[in-house]
């Protein structure tokens, strides 16, 4: 692959590529993804030519960056051959340069995962899997709908961990019946098994879902606002106390072991999505582009085949949209956010009489003169500081 430690000094917050594979081998009861299930087998060949295609439209925006993560996400992408995710990342490497620290991650669910197929995902250059585990509970991994064990995962994270420089899971807490106690015994557990880095989630009730179904016709019950709230101030002690505190709201790490495609995001940097609903963020010029593409896949198959590519959405975001993504994403993390750069991109200075009133209500806090973010009791209620601010 053409590396180099180049950088892109002209956008903060760096430059990654997202690949969505939007094929599952069967729906969570609790998953709003754009995920899909098909009793046939997917042409693999035919998806990859259309990716090449559309990455190739991409690349003709985004000509000369260099590419500091690549991010392979789902779906599930350990549903890819070997050959169809080197495939991929070939075609990114002739478009664009790789960072020589960039960062190739590729979600994978346990129950997908064989070791031969983690060799050649190493062989094809990814170096960092994030694994769904969800739960190490079976009971719970059952009323999740997930595919697989916890003897399943526990394979998983050992060959992830034999094969792969880089390795992060995910465990969804604030199940039914979930007590303190016995989620502080199942992190406990994960963060003996962890390399260097959590994804902690608590459950949401998605519309959409049949979770969201059920909620509402009280057949599943999920711990109240309070006994969330315990579990979440529980999730940092422990997770402090063993080296890996928030770095976000929810994804813990080691220092150092940050998610750097994550980081992306949430740094408001730039993003290419591609695939069947993926999303990108892309300075042009003067102008910041939100893209998206269409949602089915077969259908998004046809339009890249007819046109190179299949966005459905390519417009320019205003200052006062810009400013607002800004704080909705990086007050996220815990670094918070750099407020001469809100002022450069919404057009406006912040209201220093509500900063101050959070400030006293213990909901955001000062790092230094141009730098806030969000106090630990803010990130329980994140959404409203957001608002507040934005006002």
């Amino acid at each position: 692959m053409n590396q180099t430690s180049g950088h892109n000094s002209a956008i903060p917050g760096g430059f990654g590529i997202y690949l969505h594979w939007p094929f599952c081998a069967a729906k969570c009861p609790y998953c709003d993804f754009n995920s899909h299930v098909r009793h046939q087998p997917v042409d693999q060949a035919r998806f990859a030519a259309a990716f090449e295609r559309e990455l190739a439209h991409f690349a003709e925006l985004t000509g000369g960056r260099v590419v500091n993560s690549v991010f392979l996400g789902g779906g599930t992408p350990s549903l890819m051959e070997p050959r169809t995710v080197e495939r991929l990342l070939n075609a990114i490497s002739r478009h664009w340069t790789l960072d020589d620290q960039v960062e190739i991650s590729l979600e994978a669910n346990p129950s997908s995962v064989e070791a031969e197929r983690f060799r050649g995902y190493r062989a094809a250059g990814v170096n960092r899997v994030s694994l769904g585990v969800q739960s190490l509970q079976d009971r719970d991994l059952k009323l999740l709908g997930r595919l697989h064990d916890v003897e399943t995962a526990l394979r998983a994270i050992e060959m992830a961990r034999d094969t792969f420089p880089r390795l992060s899971f995910d465990l969804i807490y604030a199940r039914p019946d979930q007590t303190p106690e016995a989620w502080e015994a199942e992190l406990n557990r994960a963060l003996s098994l962890a390399a260097d880095h959590l994804s902690l989630y608590s459950l949401t009730i998605e519309e959409g879902t049949p979770f969201h179904t059920l909620y509402h016709a009280g057949k599943l019950k999920i711990p109240d606002q309070d006994m969330g709230a315990e579990l979440y101030e529980l999730t940092q002690a422990v997770t402090e106390a063993h080296g890996m505190p928030a770095y976000e709201v929810s994804n813990h790490a080691r220092p150092g072991a940050e998610c750097r495609h994550n980081l992306v995001y949430w740094r408001y940097g730039d993003y290419v999505g591609v695939g069947p609903g993926a999303h990108g963020r892309l300075t042009v010029g003067v102008n910041k582009l939100a893209t998206s593409t269409e949602r089915h896949p077969e259908t998004w198959l046809e339009a890249v085949e007819t046109n190179g590519h299949g966005m459905i959405e390519n417009v320019g975001l205003t200052c006062e949209e810009q400013g607002d993504e800004y704080l909705l994403m990086g007050l996220r993390l815990v670094e918070g956010i750099d407020l001469e750069r809100y002022e450069k991109l919404s057009g406006r200075e912040m209201d220093e009489n509500k900063i101050d009133d959070l400030i006293s209500h213990g909901m955001v806090e000062r790092i230094d003169a141009t730098h806030l973010r969000a106090s630990r009791e803010g990130f329980s209620v994140l959404d409203a500081v957001v608002a507040d601010l934005a006002s």
